[in-house]
């Protein structure tokens, strides 16, 4: 068994690790691609960096990357177009991967901000996608948003991102300072004039998206306050969850400072949802974000109810979640991820897919903490080797003859042949874990956890010179 796998995140790491323990032969062979240079995906540029404990799963990643059986090839971008800001990318079909690999799993994760039709296309709107990959230095490199204009930011959803979002806002600089935040994104946060943050939910606090170890984090921010919630919102039904009713006692409770005796504060809308955001009125400096109330029908729905004072603010960042890339094969648009079924992939017509899987996000869309990806990734490894132990390949592929896997791969390493090919910009574990050490240094010198490179640094550091082609 030679075994593809196209991401570089947790999941993809979780099923790798699951196949090298499972499987003793020395003949197996299991790849990584990612488009991203650095591997562990959202590990590194979707955890909150105050949030380092989380990170502790790449020494599980670098213990798999240390099996010879394993091979990882950064900066290569499998069977979709390169991102916008990552041309950079090493070009590889999936055509190359079924030439080559007996096995192929997808574990691409939701890569794609997920949108509110009303906040579309608005000069005043910044996907928190976009605000998360600017602190975490992406290789997608978005621009900084201009804090130093902003007064008032309001957040549409109130998961944990969003709650993220507002605490690197509401966090003095001096706090962050010595985490993994680069230099650029402090400079940029020690200019910021933000005062206020709203988070607006269009559901009661009963059904709180974020945990309350988010909330807690928020509720004791040194240099800011919470807006006190109405107490008939806080009630807990008989039905709440231990979860639920110790995040209304949280809420309840209110910040450790009194609200309005902070140089910020921040607040929690509930009921209410972005009908759009209209342009700053005549004499005006900020625009209008136009909201209305929400509230429950007959049968349970959440339907709009009348309509909510406009909110005056200065950006507006939806938070809603993600979504797989529509580009990729076997992409499903009626469920925003990969068409799959118990880790096996289907084609249009619900037909499984000979040797073809898909794990984490890319199968199940965006939800879960990192302990549910890594037992999908199990489950999904296990699926494999159940497969493999089968023998159904041939039979599934006399069903299925349109998208096929090499039964017999050959000894050939990898399609980019990358050292002899010239493909001096593909990223294999050892060049990361040089990088890594470096960021390490570079980190230590300015007294903070890391100092990460971007792009062109690694490049530079790697190769000597920055290439171009």
């Amino acid at each position: 068994m030679k075994v593809a796998i196209v991401g570089g995140g947790p999941s993809a790491f979780y099923v790798a690790s699951r196949l090298l323990s499972r499987m003793t032969d020395a003949r197996l062979r299991v790849h990584l691609f990612d488009r991203l240079w650095a591997p562990h995906g959202l590990v590194r540029y979707g955890v909150a960096p105050d949030h380092p404990e989380v990170k502790n799963c790449t020494n599980k990643f670098d213990q798999v990357a240390a099996d010879a059986r394993f091979r990882f090839f950064g900066n290569v971008n499998v069977g979709t177009p390169p991102p916008l800001g990552m041309a950079h990318t090493v070009q590889l079909g999936l055509d190359a991967l079924q030439k080559h690999y007996s096995h192929l799993i997808f574990a691409t994760g939701c890569t794609l901000p997920a949108l509110h039709t009303a906040l579309l296309n608005s000069p005043w709107c910044m996907p928190a996608l976009g605000f998360v990959h600017w602190y975490t230095q992406h290789p997608s490199a978005p621009p900084p948003p201009a804090l130093d204009t902003l007064t008032h930011v309001s957040l549409i959803g109130n998961g944990n991102v969003a709650l993220d979002i507002a605490r690197i806002l509401l966090t003095p600089p001096d706090v962050l300072e010595k985490y993994d935040v680069p230099q650029p994104v402090l400079q940029v946060l020690r200019s910021s004039t933000v005062r206020h943050v709203d988070i607006i939910a269009r559901r009661g606090p009963i059904n709180a998206a974020f945990t309350a170890k988010e909330l807690r984090e928020l509720i004791n921010l040194p240099d800011a306050s919470m807006r006190p919630i109405a107490p008939e919102l806080l009630v807990p039904p008989e039905s709440a969850s231990r979860q639920q009713t110790r995040i209304l006692q949280l809420l309840a409770q209110g910040s450790r400072n009194t609200f309005g005796t902070t140089p910020k504060t921040w607040a929690l809308d509930f009921f209410k949802s972005p009908l759009g955001i209209e342009p700053p009125p005549p004499g005006g400096t900020q625009p209008q974000l136009l909201l209305t109330h929400t509230s429950f029908d007959a049968h349970g729905h959440l339907v709009p109810h009348k309509p909510a004072p406009p909110l005056s603010t200065s950006l507006v960042i939806p938070s809603l979640g993600f979504r797989a890339e529509p580009a990729a094969r076997f992409f499903d648009p009626a469920f925003g991820h990969l068409r799959a079924q118990a880790g096996r992939l289907l084609d249009g017509d619900g037909r499984v897919v000979p040797n073809v899987y898909a794990s984490g996000w890319a199968a199940n869309g965006a939800k879960g903490v990192l302990a549910t990806t890594m037992m999908d990734a199990y489950a999904v490894a296990d699926v494999v080797l159940k497969d493999l132990e089968g023998g159904n390949a041939a039979e599934l592929s006399e069903m299925h003859p349109e998208f096929m896997m090499n039964p017999t791969p050959g000894d050939d390493l990898s399609p980019l042949k990358v050292r002899d090919a010239g493909a001096t910009r593909v990223v294999t574990y050892p060049d990361w874990k040089r990088v890594d050490a470096e960021e390490v240094r570079r980190g230590e010198l300015l007294g903070k956890e890391r100092e990460r490179m971007r792009w062109d640094e690694a490049e530079a550091f790697l190769w000597g010179e920055t290439r171009t082609t």
